[in-house]
């Protein structure tokens, strides 16, 4: 995401115009069977969606169908404390996961919110504010480690705190760590390491300290790839590769790679590179069911310059478009 404008200065509306749509609301999408829903961070609604993955076309308003589930913390009073009229503005994060048999939606949002949330209740597991209301610390990603502990990045912040969140909803004891422009967050439990992706790296943090008072210790680093001499390689996205074990989704502000842990490189060899790596990318991930990617880029005339309404799948390309959307990232909903 771009650096943020003033909280005064926020667009709540709707993105645009509107767009016309290239297929009537509803109209079924020749998405492979088994193909999962969609989730996206839809900031100019400001909410997490989850949607289907058989319309080419999804238009909430004209087609409620085509929304699966959706989450908001505004006017849900198990968040009030979080004040997320001021907190939850640009859903940045959105990830779904199972820790201990249920499943949970992880998010973030620029402006502080950064919480836990199980689905489809949306009942919290745990949530916290940094500084709402501005973008001081700007929580860019989170992930839930085994222990029940949650750790966040704020890339505006330049740091990744780990929660207890363990101790319960409204836990505000945490381990802190500096990382420049820190953008994503990944556990990995084949390594017990956590790894996290700033503006020039990419780091593995050894989790310390007990469950109660846990602690980060940096165990190695590696420079992400450097498309002009001097500029910084812009980390933006980091997510497992799934189906790959040993394999990391990384974006930079030039390309797509994967990260190979165990030669310690980036590679573009992996299926489709041709089509997916290219500069922009917010987000990225695949489903290993059917071999499909899917990624989200940038695209102009919206509200702002890191939106989109579209998400592009590959492996055949084809692409979804959400109306009067706001979109920064998309996830396949595949509960890990």
């Amino acid at each position: 995401m771009a650096a943020l404008p003033s909280r005064r200065g926020v667009l709540l509306g709707a993105a645009g115009a509107g767009i016309a749509a290239v297929v009537s609301p509803g109209v079924a999408y020749a998405a492979p069977s088994g193909t999962p829903a969609v989730m996206v961070t839809e900031q100019a609604s400001k909410r997490i969606l989850v949607l289907d993955p058989q319309r080419a076309v999804w238009d909430p308003v004209a087609d409620p169908g085509s929304v699966r589930w959706a989450f908001s913390p505004v006017g849900d009073p198990r968040y009030r404390d979080l004040v997320p009229g001021d907190s939850w503005v640009y859903p940045a994060e959105a990830k779904v996961r199972v820790h201990r048999g249920r499943t949970y939606l992880l998010t973030t949002a620029s402006f502080g919110f950064a919480a836990v949330v199980a689905y489809p209740s949306g009942r919290r597991y745990w949530g916290a504010a940094l500084g709402p209301g501005d973008d001081l610390f700007n929580p860019h990603s989170i992930e839930i480690l085994p222990d029940g502990n949650v750790a966040v990045a704020c890339s505006t912040g330049a740091l990744v705190r780990l929660y207890a969140a363990s101790l319960g909803p409204h836990s505000e004891r945490f381990a802190e760590v500096t990382l420049k422009g820190a953008h994503g967050l990944h556990w990995d439990g084949r390594r017990e390491v956590l790894w996290a992706l700033g503006d020039d790296e990419l780091v593995a943090y050894r989790v310390g300290g007990s469950r109660v008072r846990p602690a980060l210790t940096r165990l190695s680093s590696v420079g992400l790839p450097v498309a002009k001499p001097g500029k910084s390689p812009g980390g933006h996205d980091l997510f497992p590769v799934a189906g790959r074990p040993g394999r990391l989704w990384v974006t930079t502000s030039a390309s797509v790679f994967q990260y190979d842990i165990g030669g310690g490189v980036f590679v573009q060899d992996f299926a489709g590179a041709a089509e997916i790596a290219r500069p922009g990318v917010k987000a990225i991930g695949n489903d290993p069911r059917t071999g499909r990617a899917l990624s989200t880029v940038p695209e102009s005339g919206l509200g702002e310059t890191w939106w989109t309404t579209k998400v592009s799948v590959h492996r055949p390309p084809a692409s979804h478009t959400l109306v009067n959307g706001g979109i920064y990232k998309a996830r396949w909903w595949l509960p890990r």
